[in-house]
């Protein structure tokens, strides 16, 4: 609910998007790490507190707690009394105070400076008011300082499926386009190098739920065609593939659902609980159980390809395949073999063995950004099912059009 606040409220979105580190705590907006000096010239951090007067906002329909405007200029200082350059006192914020905050913060100082005479306009004002005549004179000292510091921003329980908060949503003002993908439940079905990648890219969105599926173990050259950077030590444990990227991403959100098997006939029934699937691999035989159930109950799916040559051990041709299969619009995947069902010892143009980090990457983004246009995120002019990119004349090639 506060960060809530915050996301409603342009004078508080504001002062977090600049990186101040702000809370809100038993009605009052605290702002941490504020640089300043005290007598003998050194650089201290105080923290500045101000009652926050709520307010109600309906959007959307639905009626939101916000901030209102500010009913008073004056704020409280946790810390010495602020200085300048030189070590004196700043004269007009020497108000000594013994106030002690909801949350059993005891304050120190109590500032009450008018702008121009008047209440500060919002809270953005007010704060950085009382910022900027502190941190001035604490960059006199150390150019580098500042309160705008970009702290982690912890969410709070119940609130989203991240451990901190989405800042780049908000900063760039995406939110509500970002709200759609929320609550879905992915599957990833094989995390090789485009499925670590397509991992990667989704784990990054609210989706409520990841379901990765992989038998394989996590082994040295699969380090060298995936995202981030394992240890000797974390190769060393030989982890499943689903439980070395679990462990990863668990770090920056819940819903990531460890299947550490191959996928077969047994594993069909998981899929009715998906609202979407991506299938990252090259068994043709499972694949085609796969499409058929999903067919059956009308889930939306992406399949990916890669093909890379060596042409006379001198150069690497590649091309990269994206098939995408939605309600109304299926009838291209068997029309044009857009999905191939043969199994890897059959003729495979997808089957080679050469993996190089950014096709893997590279496709991992054409599927994304085509399952983010099925929900409405990019718009979608074009409506394609396939695609087809070729590193040799870097031409993009897209067909099975939906009206």
């Amino acid at each position: 609910m506060r960060n809530q606040i915050i996301n409603h409220s342009p004078d508080l979105k504001r002062l977090r998007d600049e990186g101040f580190d702000i809370r809100i705590e038993h009605g009052h907006l605290f702002v941490h790490s504020i640089p300043y000096l005290n007598e003998k010239k050194q650089i201290l951090y105080g923290t500045l507190i101000t009652v926050l007067n709520n307010s109600q906002k309906v959007i959307e329909g639905v009626t939101l707690e916000v901030a209102g405007n500010p009913v008073t200029h004056v704020a409280y200082f946790t810390g010495e009394l602020p200085c300048y350059s030189d070590g004196r006192f700043i004269e007009p914020l020497r108000r000594e105070s013994r106030t002690k905050i909801a949350n059993g913060t005891d304050v120190n100082w109590e500032f009450s400076i008018k702008p121009n005479g008047q209440i500060p306009s919002d809270y953005y004002q007010l704060v950085t008011n009382y910022v900027q005549m502190m941190e001035i004179h604490a960059q006199e000292i150390d150019p580098n300082v500042r309160a705008r510091n970009f702290t982690v921003v912890e969410t709070e329980e119940d609130e989203t499926i991240f451990k901190y908060f989405d800042t780049n949503s908000s900063r760039a003002e995406i939110i509500p386009i970002s709200n759609k993908l929320k609550s879905h439940k992915i599957g990833i079905i094989g995390l090789g190098g485009t499925g670590s990648y397509i991992l990667d890219l989704v784990a990054k969105t609210e989706v409520a739920e990841i379901h990765l599926f992989d038998g394989d173990i996590f082994l040295q050259h699969n380090a060298f065609r995936a995202p981030g950077a394992p240890s000797k030590e974390e190769l060393s444990l030989k982890n499943k593939k689903t439980t070395y990227f679990q462990t990863i991403y668990s770090k920056m959100r819940t819903g990531i659902i460890d299947h550490p098997n191959y996928f077969t006939n047994d594993s069909l029934d998981l899929l009715n609980e998906l609202d979407f699937v991506f299938m990252c691999f090259d068994k043709g035989s499972i694949k085609k159980v796969i499409v058929e159930r999903l067919e059956q109950i009308d889930k939306p799916f992406i399949d990916v390809g890669i093909s890379i040559e060596s042409i006379d051990n001198e150069y690497l041709i590649g091309s990269l395949k994206v098939v995408s299969s939605k309600p109304g619009c299926r009838e291209f995947l068997r029309r044009n073999n857009r999905v191939n069902f043969a199994d890897d010892n059959d003729d495979d143009l997808y089957n080679e063995n050469i993996q190089i980090a950014e096709l893997n990457a590279l496709n991992a983004c054409l599927a994304v950004i085509k399952w983010k246009k099925y929900l409405g995120f990019y718009q979608d002019k074009n409506n394609e099912n396939f695609t087809l990119y070729s590193t040799n004349d870097h031409n993009f090639l897209d067909n099975d059009h939906c009206t």
